[in-house]
């Protein structure tokens, strides 16, 4: 009787091992990854990255008043003469005794803060920063500037955020809730995809991985002598002024492969 009731239990023991073998031979799902996207390292102007020593004061492309829709001419004057003119200097001077790091570009510095000395670190930062910031700044805006965006940035606004009107609520919305000084943005991320940021004080995107493709200034003295703490009505009437065929540009750079 035991001899017939052995070969059921050795069946059964075989069966589970086979089983058990057939499992762990089995390939364990990968998780899916999002790949991370290659970003330009120019991201002042078309012409190349932004040199950090000598650093200089790129000339308005428009005279002060140009943009009165939405800036009066005594803020722009205010704003890039001796505001942007500040961290020009500042950051010479912050680079000034170190020869290491002059041949660098602003973008190269601020994309590897932890390779500049510690004790220049917070001043290439914040004038590195603000002078990228404001690079960009004064060449995404235009006189002949509208609210509606036109070419390859308009359809993908409407594609990521529903439509114009969605994003542009949105991109108000986090200008108006950024707590002090600082800077509202688009950037492309990592992933490729659009998505409205905010940074403090003079940060810029590329800090984080990101590439900045519209961006708006809400440091008091950007809108301060004309809107006074009236900052969402300067967000309203920006739109007036930007200049969506340079925005288009830089997004199209942003996405090449």
């Amino acid at each position: 009787m035991k001899r017939f009731l052995r070969r059921p239990i050795q069946f059964l023991i075989s069966g589970a091992a086979l089983l058990l073998l057939l499992i762990s031979c089995q390939t364990t799902p990968q998780a899916q990854t999002t790949p991370t996207m290659v970003q330009p390292t120019a991201v002042a102007s078309p012409g190349g990255e932004l040199s950090a020593y000598p650093a200089q004061l790129p000339p308005l492309p428009y005279e002060y008043g140009a943009l009165a829709k939405a800036i009066d001419a005594e803020t722009m004057k205010l704003h890039h003469d001796r505001h942007h003119a500040t961290y020009v200097e500042n950051l010479n001077e912050a680079l000034k005794p170190q020869a290491n790091l002059q041949n660098r570009s602003v973008e190269a510095l601020l994309r590897d803060l932890n390779s500049v000395p510690e004790e220049i670190r917070t001043k290439v930062r914040d004038n590195g920063g603000g002078h990228l910031n404001h690079t960009i700044f004064w060449q995404i805006m235009s006189p002949d500037g509208s609210g509606q965006p036109t070419g390859a940035i308009a359809q993908a606004i409407n594609q990521t955020f529903g439509s114009f009107d969605n994003f542009r609520k949105q991109f108000n919305q986090a200008g108006g809730d950024r707590f002090g000084s600082g800077w509202v943005w688009l950037v492309r991320n990592p992933q490729g995809q659009l998505q409205i940021t905010t940074t403090p004080n003079q940060d810029n995107p590329i800090m984080n991985g990101n590439f900045p493709i519209l961006g708006n200034d809400v440091w008091e003295h950007a809108y301060y002598l004309r809107y006074q703490n009236r900052r969402a009505e300067y967000l309203n009437n920006w739109w007036n002024v930007v200049n969506w065929q340079e925005v288009d540009r830089r997004f199209q750079l942003a996405s090449q492969p």
